[in-house]
C-alpha cells in the first residue's frame, strides 16, 4: 500500500486532488506490484516561487517547473534492508499548483487530470522511471499512460467538465 501524507503549501484548496492521486497511487502499486510492503510518499503542493526556488537549488535550473521529485532510494530492488523495513519511505513529490492551473487550461482537460498526471508523472520516478533518453521516456512515458488510463485520466476521456 503506497500511503500518502500530503502537505499544502498553497493557498489553494487540495482537497479535490487527494482521491485522485490515491487513484494513481492504487494503480501503481497494482502495475508495480508492490502490494508486499508498506509504502510511503509525501505530496506537496507549492506555488510557482516555491518551486523555482527548488529547481534552482537541486537542479540547477533557475526557472518555473510542474513536477519535482525527491526519491529516497536509488533502487528499490537492491536495497537490502528493505526486507525488514516496515515502511519503505519512497520519496517526496512536489506539484506545483499553479503550473497545474496554467497547463490543464493550455491542454484543455481539467485540473484533476493534470494533478493526476503529475503526481503519476513523479511517483513514477521515485520509482526509478526516467526520460533521460529516448528508450527510457518509450517505456515511462507507455507506463504513465496507462496508469492514466486506468484510473480514467487518460487524454481520450473528457475532463474539460471536471475541476
Amino acid at each position: 500500500m503506497i500511503e500518502v501524507a500530503y502537505i499544502n503549501e498553497t493557498d489553494k484548496n487540495v482537497e479535490d486532488y487527494i482521491d485522485i492521486i490515491q487513484s494513481v497511487c492504487d494503480q501503481i502499486e497494482q502495475v508495480e506490484q508492490l502490494e508486499r510492503k508498506d509504502y510511503e510518499v509525501a505530496i506537496i503542493f507549492v506555488e510557482n516561487e516555491k518551486i523555482k526556488q527548488i529547481n534552482h537549488d537541486y537542479r540547477g535550473k533557475d526557472c518555473v517547473t510542474d513536477v519535482i521529485s525527491f526519491a529516497m532510494l536509488d533502487d528499490l530492488s537492491k536495497e537490502p534492508s528493505l526486507e525488514d523495513a516496515l515502511h519503505i519511505q519512497l520519496g517526496d513529490v512536489f506539484i506545483c499548483i499553479d503550473q497545474a492551473i496554467k497547463q490543464a487550461f493550455e491542454y484543455g482537460h481539467s485540473l484533476k487530470r493534470e494533478v493526476g498526471f503529475l503526481a503519476c508523472h513523479g511517483l513514477l520516478h521515485l520509482l526509478g522511471y526516467d526520460h533521460q533518453t529516448k528508450e527510457e521516456e518509450d517505456i515511462m512515458f507507455t507506463k504513465q499512460e496507462m496508469i492514466l488510463n486506468e484510473t480514467n485520466l487518460g487524454r481520450q476521456q473528457n475532463h474539460q467538465g471536471d475541476s
